[in-house]
């Protein structure tokens, strides 16, 4: 990438949108105050509108654009130069810079105005709070002890959760949180709790290192947790600047060009494939290399340094892009979108409202008898679209499990060929002496381990790609009740106005649809919602992080220990057997893969037949969830349009109505909620322009 921007530049460029974010939430709560105030008023007017609704969301977006957060997951494996790089974006050796995978813990760091640490346990304990000395010194340990606790598959702290990071730092203060996940290539538990933020955090910053070009293991984390998942990622080779220390002759320019190419030429090979966003190659705004320790010294020394050189001013640049443009574009729109549907949804229940004002008790009695047809109608839309939700559940369910006991019956055909790639360096006879035997079978173990987790994250992914082609279905279909839910509602108005309907020959407008629609079909989100921005995830309902944490409950995870321990034991039975000239041959490696997959095979049914109706429920939960949802937001919107019609007969029944008074009390509602809505407008056009 050829552009560059120092940090100074990107603090202002976050600071600007976190004004714009201020100003459009400044807006949305002028709207809700109007329509408070014009729902108290109405209580001694024609009565309440039933806006509860619309003043919940956009009081709940205000609250989010106030709070609004760019959350970055730092993943990488071991000695990368992860928290190196975190001290040097962030401009302070703040965090501990010798932590491996098996002692890491999950680190969420986010502005505050003193500087604290809160650790936080999984075993119902009190968050503790220390302080930064205590905490390095706590959860860092020595390299040796690291070693043996991940051979012994061991956590040198198993009740702690995570840890939270207050500091004033001005990069925290502009919204930005970052997350410091634990090593990779780590147990499924780390996995899992790593996984859990993705779908919550805004882009990963995947931390590689120049001298271990894409390793096994980061490229099977890679193709198993992060491809598919329309996730924006920054890949940062760091260490960029060690490339010269391991050449023959560090001074040769031609030599260093010639080792800098070949490099480049490897990373580009395997990274190309996760840079991809909708058919565009993103390669030269995803790849940067770069050298944090360098970075890290500058700023330390001056928070202003220039870092030319170290690759974090074209970094920075690109990330720039992302959050200040790209995702704030995003964030603007969802805000714009819901002012003009909460505009248009007054606009129609004041336009049906003033008709009525002038009808007496009983001819505004008799037109709302007329339309009990048109809400039954209503509720026979909500049905239908259950209905077909619950089809797809069962459809989707059944074949996903059926799917995975299929998947899991078929490891044995493939296992010899397959577990080769992930047997570990094991000096065979270790197993026959009882002072090493615990460490063998700990690094088979661990193989095994990884295997079973890759194949289980392979169907998974394959399960995925099924449920979004589903849920992009019912986002179809959404749309298409959406616009029969709007005819009726059109007929409703004009059977209680007495004014004749129109005909509509143009096709459905997503801006005209009803507010559970757009949310059914994904287009923002609502009071329930979330930030997350990613198809259906941007309408406040994630899927993804229903299934993942579903199936983490379950124990899907537990296949894996499960399998694992089936094959430990009969294996040693088989090493016994092998004898010493065996074990020291290839021969003697593959006739231990065919022991495992002979005692794979027989267990494989048993596994299959116990997991795949846990499989089934986990699916079925995402669409339960989802036509929960949904039924509640049609029950709410039709609950609300009789509640207009309830509330106006109840007042002209105990009070007398004063409608030219009333009348204009509720056009000056309708002013100013359009007056506000045009100011959203303004402010995202200009910040569109720049």
């Amino acid at each position: 990438m050829s552009n560059s921007l120092d940090s100074q530049t990107f603090l202002d460029g976050l600071a600007r949108f976190a004004q714009v974010r201020i100003e459009v939430a400044d807006r949305l709560d002028r709207m809700t105050q109007t329509l408070e105030r014009s729902e108290i008023q109405a209580e001694q007017g024609s009565g309440k509108l039933a806006l509860e609704q619309e003043i919940a969301d956009l009081s709940k977006l205000s609250q989010n654009l106030r709070q609004g957060k760019f959350r970055l997951l730092v993943l990488g494996d071991m000695k990368r130069g992860k928290s190196t790089f975190l001290n040097a974006l962030i401009g302070e050796n703040l965090l501990p810079s010798d932590v491996n995978p098996c002692t890491a813990l999950l680190t969420v760091l986010r502005y505050g105005e003193s500087k604290t640490v809160t650790v936080h346990f999984n075993d119902g304990s009190q968050p503790e709070q220390i302080n930064f000395k205590d905490f390095k010194q706590r959860y860092t340990i020595d390299p040796a002890e690291a070693k043996r606790l991940e051979t012994e598959q061991k956590q040198a702290f198993p009740t702690v959760d995570y840890a939270v990071v207050d500091y004033p730092l001005p990069l925290l203060k502009q919204g930005i949180e970052i997350v410091d996940s634990p090593g990779l290539n780590d147990t499924e538990a780390r996995n899992a709790l790593s996984l859990g933020y993705i779908n919550n955090c805004h882009a990963i910053l995947f931390v590689l290192r120049a001298s271990q070009p894409c390793t096994l293991g980061e490229r099977r984390y890679l193709e198993n947790y992060i491809k598919g998942r329309g996730l924006t990622i920054f890949f940062l080779i760091n260490a960029w600047d060690q490339v010269k220390e391991s050449l023959i002759d560090p001074d040769d320019p031609e030599e260093l060009a010639e080792a800098a190419q070949k490099l480049r030429q490897v990373f580009a090979a395997n990274l190309t494939d996760y840079c991809q966003e909708t058919g565009v190659d993103l390669y030269d705004d995803r790849v940067f290399e770069i050298s944090s320790l360098q970075a890290l010294r500058r700023r330390v020394k001056a928070a202003d340094a220039d870092l030319s050189g170290t690759g974090f001013p074209e970094f920075l640049a690109a990330l720039n892009v992302f959050l200040t443009q790209e995702r704030a574009v995003a964030e603007l729109r969802q805000a714009r979108t819901l002012a003009r549907q909460a505009t248009s949804n007054v606009q129609g229940a004041i336009q049906r409202r003033i008709p009525l004002l002038e009808n007496d008790i009983e001819e505004l009695k008799r037109r709302i008898t007329s339309v009990e047809p048109e809400f039954r109608q209503l509720h026979q839309i909500r049905d239908q679209f259950q209905a077909e939700i619950q089809t797809l559940q069962a459809e989707r369910s059944q074949a996903l499990a059926a799917s995975f006991k299929q998947y899991v019956l078929s490891l044995g055909d493939t296992f010899e060929a397959d577990f080769l790639r992930y047997q570990p360096e094991l000096g065979f006879l270790d197993f026959l002496s009882s002072s090493k035997r615990e460490s063998f079978e700990a690094g088979l173990r661990q193989a095994f381990a990884q295997y079973f987790n890759d194949k289980l994250a392979t169907w998974t992914r394959s399960a995925e790609q099924e449920m979004q082609q589903a849920f992009e279905t019912l986002a179809t279909s959404a749309q298409t009740y959406g616009a029969s839910y709007a005819k009726v509602t059109e007929a409703i108005a004009a059977k209680l106005t007495g004014e004749p309907l129109l005909p509509n020959t143009s096709q459905p407008d997503a801006e005209d649809a009803p507010a559970w629609a757009k949310w059914a079909a994904g287009i923002f989100s609502l009071t329930r919602g979330n930030l997350a921005g990613v198809a259906l995830a941007g309408a406040g309902f994630d899927w993804k992080n229903i299934l993942l944490n579903f199936v983490t409950v379950l124990g899907i995870g537990s296949v894996i220990t499960a399998l694992t321990g089936i094959v430990l034991g009969p294996i040693g039975l088989a090493l016994m057997g092998f004898g010493v000239g065996l074990l020291q041959t290839e021969q003697g490696r593959r006739e231990m893969v065919k022991a495992a997959r002979r005692e794979i095979v027989k267990h494989l049914p048993q596994v299959a037949d116990q997991q795949s109706p846990k499989v089934a429920e986990a699916i079925a939960e995402c669409f339960k969830t989802y036509a929960q949802e949904v039924g509640d937001r049609i029950n709410a919107d039709i609950q609300a349009r009789q509640a207009e019609l309830d509330n106006l007969v109840k007042q002209k029944e105990v009070i007398e109505i004063n409608q030219g008074a009333e009348i204009d009390r509720l056009q000056q509602t309708m002013q100013e909620l359009t007056e506000t809505n045009q100011q959203v407008e303004a402010i995202y056009q200009q910040f569109l322009v720049g």
